[in-house]
């Protein structure tokens, strides 16, 4: 197996999460070079249907790729002590399952702690690890609905919309992830590893950001207000005569800019429009404005002119739009192996860049290679298959 980077090469994770969530923090570990074992029900019994789609599905391939899979049984205690083995040599463990059931099965913290005082231990959870829901099942739409962000997404009047990706997942993940490498950096001192625990919850709670902040320092419920920035105005969608664009006029500045590439500097006077707080009051009466300008040219030209004038705007693309943008392309956010095309990482370092090496394994995939690295016999291994412990 290849290395993804050199970065983060020196450690071993130990992946138990299923799902999304789980699955993204591991990602960000495993793009960055780690040793990811992913831990696996054997095929047999498994019976659960797959959420995110089949194994060989897009979803499932863009979230597991970079890692070694090792099927376990932790229903028998035989896969149990195999678990504990591998953890004494670890790193890092990430898991989401329900609270209780870690205890359970004798895999929480308090206990692989113990074996391993260095372990790194990451819990990712619907609405955290204890509390009045702590048992309740965690699903992204639940956490965007309860963490306020469907009430301030969407058209006013037109009832609540959930955003067009698992955004709270995404973001315990990553925030899991982050938590991981910040306990890291902490054991190179303390030589301790510690618990590290993030949730659905609240993670959308914190990506509310300035929403959350105009509540609770100023005691404002923001609402719904579209494609319109709640106080940045105009910023939103304005149509074009082949479609629609986004335009950021914020700030005094940018808006004399505008009003010049408008052609409308009549509006820099018009005490509806000359003050920010004149244009907030008025702003459904701007829009109209702004789209009888727009609406002559096509989105093309308007985007050219706008750049030209240093008025921030762009296309409103459809995702196979997105990945065609030169300014993409030259990202390079596609990364290609073997003829197929995965989502790289946002970031770029320049001496330990990430890389996609190798494809998401099939299950089971290394389980004679990681046993072989505990130090069982092949002899050993055919017991345990035959036992379907792994």
């Amino acid at each position: 197996m290849s290395t993804a980077s050199l970065a983060l090469a020196r450690f071993k994770v130990l992946d138990l999460t299923r799902v999304r969530a789980g699955p993204t923090c591991v990602r960000q570990l495993a793009d960055w070079g780690a040793d990811v074992i992913k831990v696996e029900l054997p095929e047999a019994l498994d019976q659960g249907e797959p959420m995110g789609g089949p194994r060989h599905g897009p979803d499932f391939q863009n979230l597991h790729r970079n890692k070694r899979s090792l099927t376990l049984n932790l229903k028998d205690p035989a896969g149990i002590a195999i678990l504990k083995r591998l953890a004494l040599k670890a790193d890092v463990l990430v898991e989401n399952f329900r609270p209780d059931v870690k205890q359970r099965l004798g895999i929480d913290y308090a206990t692989l702690g113990t074996l391993n005082p260095r372990l790194i231990y990451a819990s990712i959870s619907g609405f955290g690890q204890d509390g009045p829901y702590a048992d309740r099942p965690g699903f992204d739409q639940i956490a965007q609905g309860m963490g306020g962000l469907m009430s301030i997404t969407g058209e006013s009047g037109r009832g609540p919309m959930r955003v067009g990706i698992p955004i709270a997942d995404l973001c315990a993940g990553i925030f899991a992830a982050q938590g991981v490498l910040v306990a890291l950096l902490e054991r190179e001192t303390s030589g301790k590893g510690q618990w590290v625990q993030s949730s659905l919850l609240q993670a959308q709670i914190f990506m509310l950001d300035f929403q959350a902040a105009r509540w609770l320092m100023a005691g404002e419920v923001p609402p719904q207000a579209g494609n319109n920035h709640p106080t940045s105005i105009p910023t939103g969608v304005f149509r074009t005569r082949d479609g629609h664009i986004n335009i950021a006029a914020a700030g005094h500045a940018i808006w004399q800019r505008l009003t010049t590439v408008l052609g409308a500097e009549e509006w820099l006077a018009d005490p509806r429009f000359a003050t920010s707080a004149a244009r907030s009051q008025n702003r459904d009466l701007l829009q109209v404005e702004i789209d009888a300008r727009t609406e002559q040219e096509d989105s093309a030209t308007w985007i050219e002119r706008l750049n030209a004038a240093g008025v921030p705007c762009g296309p409103i693309n459809r995702i196979d739009q997105t990945f065609a943008e030169p300014q993409v392309e030259h990202l390079k956010i596609a990364r290609d192996l073997s003829g197929v095309r995965y989502v790289g990482q946002p970031v770029t370092l320049s001496r330990t860049p990430s890389a996609i090496v190798d494809p998401p394994p099939d299950r089971g995939q290394h389980t004679d290679q990681i046993l072989g690295e505990l130090g069982f016999s092949a002899a050993e291994i055919a017991e345990v298959r035959a036992r379907q412990i792994v």
